[in-house]
């Protein structure tokens, strides 16, 4: 089924809007635009143990740039070529989800606002550690390189 949920439709409002196809199964969801080798075998294992209403697959995002800080006159007080101490653990945008999520939704929020954030609160969100391939395709140099991966014949999401 393809169910056209307008351009700017937040992600609650999307997920409200095919909230008849879902019915009360627990369900996955993504964004597709993350390429990863993630084995949604064992993330749904794991929601499964952890009995929540949400999981999310966390990944290490590497920093693109080297990092500084700079004091109130304009100096340097660290200077940090690219560096895993840089990394942060970011959402990688591949889910298991109860259908109990439903009331916490509201069309003008998008699902990663206000919905996430209070069944963060209330301890209902699990977090899934992945620690293989992924990277976003949100830029020209994002699609290159994951074509470049894919030539190579060493794309690490072929699983097939």
């Amino acid at each position: 089924t393809i169910v056209d949920t307008g351009l700017d439709t937040t992600t609650g409002g999307r997920l409200l809007a095919v909230r008849d196809y879902i019915g009360d199964e627990r369900f996955f969801l993504t964004y597709g635009d993350g390429v990863s080798n993630v084995d949604i075998n064992a993330v749904l294992d794991f929601h499964k143990k952890k009995n929540k209403l949400a999981t999310i697959t966390v990944v290490r995002e590497y920093q693109r740039y080297g990092a500084v800080k700079l004091d109130k006159e304009g100096n340097l007080t660290l200077f940090r070529e690219k560096s895993s101490q840089d990394s942060r653990h970011i959402n990688g945008g591949f889910m298991v989800i109860e259908p109990e999520i439903f009331p916490y939704l509201q069309a003008e929020f998008p699902l990663e606002e206000r919905p996430i954030e209070q069944l963060t609160t209330e301890g209902q969100v699990a977090g899934y550690w992945h620690d293989g391939f992924w990277q976003c395709m949100d830029t020209l140099r994002d699609k290159l390189s994951l074509e470049e991966l894919w030539k190579s014949g060493e794309a690490p999401w072929k699983v097939w």
